[in-house]
């Protein structure tokens, strides 16, 4: 068996991570790439730039997967969202509350931390807030509710729930060729309809939408390729270097938050090991506050009064809750898994981008009342 430096090749991962992460901070700093923003533009104004930028990445990145599971780098089999396990009502019950918190907190996890980098305090508040409760929804007091309602309901299928392997066992291709097909047409068909107006075609909207997803396929290919051991010399079996689920991972924003919040409450002990998720959450504050200083749009700024605070506190909550529960956020499911092709991904993205749309109302309906 060939020595493997297992303490290498984790910092070697721990820095690409980072690096992907922060570049991730600064694109979305420098764009504004937000899917509740997007969310928002469409509801509010009828606009859909920044969808099409949102698009375009879910795009991308499904390409990227998909393109190294023909390769025979990666299986989606071997990450949270590609089991056979289909956490149908977890995704849409976790997904709508997520969706509707982000809308009161003012952002995604992802935005959160980019707003921490610009120098957003409310923000700070949010990061603090939703860290707690995600940490309660893994291992606390909700995680017990978690478990004994909505993750009891699920679907067992007989192979894993990515759309190449159910196709694959049911028509007896093989399972890369149907990979490539599908993320090719599946993800080339969201780029095209991204890049179909002009508005898609703005500098802002290919930089992030080529690099949010090129970001995320970069993390899957840390995580999955350059991270994969196929023989840990410790245990004698196949690992995934500095994950915290022991899979293969790509970029989320909620469980690793909680994971962050406790590496640095108890950072003197030394069973509390960095990962990809602890270093991402900490990249993309780094890549954001990179731009935001020189480019002075970094300022300070709390909250407006006992309302405004009182919003950010509740979707704090729900975006802990809800994304533990969904099993990812904006990014973690709506790009990390979606572009496994995962059927509960479809699912949770549904269920987040429903429940903001039901903020979204809710707050024009208090609007109009209070009119």
């Amino acid at each position: 068996m060939q020595d493997i430096d297992m303490k290498a090749v984790a910092t070697l991962v721990l820095w690409a991570a980072f690096g992907l992460s922060a570049v991730l901070g600064a694109i979305a700093q420098r764009t504004h790439f937000c899917t509740m923003g997007a969310i928002a533009d469409i509801v509010n104004m009828g606009d859909w730039t920044r969808m099409r930028m949102w698009v375009m990445a879910i795009g991308v990145a499904m390409i990227g997967f998909n393109g190294m599971v023909a390769l025979g780098w990666l299986d989606a089999g071997n990450s949270l969202y590609g089991g056979p396990r289909v956490m149908w009502l977890s995704a849409l019950v976790g997904g709508a509350m997520f969706g509707f918190g982000m809308v009161l907190a003012s952002g995604c996890g992802n935005k959160t931390l980019v707003r921490i980098g610009g120098g957003n305090l409310k923000s700070l508040v949010v990061f603090i807030v939703l860290g707690v409760s995600a940490f309660a929804t893994l291992k606390g007091i909700t995680a017990v509710a978690r478990v004994a309602t909505v993750d009891s309901v699920f679907v067992t299928l007989a192979t894993g729930q990515d759309l190449p392997s159910l196709l694959a066992a049911g028509t007896g291709l093989a399972k890369p060729v149907l990979a490539a097909v599908l993320g090719l047409a599946l993800g080339g068909a969201l780029v095209v309809w991204a890049l179909a107006r002009g508005e898609g075609r703005s500098p802002d909207n290919l930089l992030a939408g080529l690099g949010v997803g090129a970001v995320i396929v970069g993390v899957w290919w840390v995580s999955g390729r350059l991270g994969h051991v196929a023989e840990d010399p410790n245990t004698l079996q196949e690992a995934f270097v500095a994950t915290n689920s022991r899979r293969m991972e790509s970029l989320s924003f909620v469980a690793p938050v909680a994971y962050a919040l406790d590496w640095l409450m108890f950072f003197s002990d030394r069973s509390k090991l960095l990962t990809i998720g602890i270093v991402s959450v900490a990249g993309v504050v780094v890549g954001s506050a990179a731009y935001a200083v020189p480019s002075r749009r970094f300022r300070w700024e709390g909250f407006r009064d006992a309302g405004d605070t009182g919003n950010h506190l509740i979707g704090a909550v729900l975006m802990g809750v809800g994304g533990v529960t969904a099993l990812g956020c904006t990014v973690g499911q709506g790009l990390s898994g979606v572009s496994t092709l995962s059927l509960t991904s479809f699912i949770a993205l549904a269920a987040i981008m429903a429940g903001a749309m039901a903020a979204l109302r809710f707050q024009i309906w208090r609007i109009e009342r209070a009119a």
